[in-house]
């Protein structure tokens, strides 16, 4: 069997075996698609294999799954992505990147806007690294300029764990997502992975903490236009309790140990988090209608 057959039959199971039975109560009126079929990527695995990836970053493949979840959001060759607030860590800048290069696709990455109201020195030197590591010249998004992209010109739009900070800031999430609407082609994806709260939970308790219940996401994207196609438990993981000391940050891979406005407490135990590994997180797939 060839690299990769399994992980791809993982997909198609985990696509339709999904629950989706709160879902579907909260969005009666969704949409889903059976699983799709790709074939093998074996540019995709050269990426996701790629010596260019840090070691630690390649360490947490074990749960981020970033072949499967890629190809579960249907990752094809040629094909213009663009990465929502790829930050420093830049994780799946280092598999999406090299994979449009060899593909004749298009990487965007879309940055912090400098015209937000106390942009700092740091975050202007971090973008500006950004742009001089990968080689790219990364687009303005923000409140303010909103996403750098024409209308229509993107298939895949990749949000990463960043439900959560929008949440706390009226609004922001409802306008993002009507931006990521706008830039799509017509039967464009828009991706999600993000730190999932429990089903029945307030998202302005949840999202400081680094959570956000499914039905948020879905019902915002769902204002903006998008139809949920798919749900994943590719990045389930059960263990997560989600009742962390520091929220999220708590576990693997921050391991934060005390509050960020103050130093790292060298005698906290790390252990019981480390056990626990990264969040559950839920993966899910829009799409623009054609």
């Amino acid at each position: 069997m060839k690299p990769y057959s399994v992980a791809l039959a993982v997909v198609a199971l985990l696509a339709l075996a999904a629950p989706m039975a709160s879902a579907t109560a909260l969005f009666p009126n969704a949409t889903r698609a059976g699983a799709p079929s790709f074939e093998e990527d074996t540019q995709l695995a050269n990426a996701v294999g790629s010596p260019l990836r840090s070691e630690a970053h390649k360490a947490r493949d074990v749960w981020r799954h970033p072949y499967e979840s890629l190809t579960f959001w249907g990752l094809a060759p040629g094909m213009t992505v663009i990465e929502i607030a790829p930050g420093g860590e830049a994780w799946w800048t280092e598999i999406l990147l090299p994979y449009a290069r060899a593909t004749g696709g298009r990487y965007v990455a879309a940055y912090n806007d400098p015209r937000v109201p106390n942009y700092s020195d740091a975050a202007r030197k971090g973008r500006a690294d950004f742009d001089a590591r990968f080689g790219v010249a990364s687009v303005d998004f923000g409140m303010i300029s909103g996403l750098g992209a024409a209308d229509g010109s993107a298939d895949l739009v990749l949000v990463a764990r960043a439900f959560h900070n929008w949440a706390r800031t009226e609004g922001q999430t409802d306008r993002y997502l009507a931006e990521f609407f706008r830039v799509l082609k017509p039967g464009g994806v828009l991706a999600v992975e993000q730190h999932r709260a429990p089903a029945d939970s307030d998202v302005a308790v949840t999202a400081p903490n680094g959570y956000v219940p499914e039905s948020y996401v879905i019902a915002a994207a769902q204002r903006a236009g998008f139809v949920l196609e798919a749900r994943s438990e590719l990045n389930a993981n059960a263990a997560d309790t989600r009742n962390h000391p520091f929220g999220v940050w708590t576990l693997p891979p921050v391991r934060r140990s005390a509050p960020p406005d103050q130093p790292a407490n060298p005698d906290f135990d790390h252990r019981p988090y480390d056990a626990i590994g990264e969040s559950d997180r839920m993966t899910l797939r829009f799409r623009k209608p054609a």
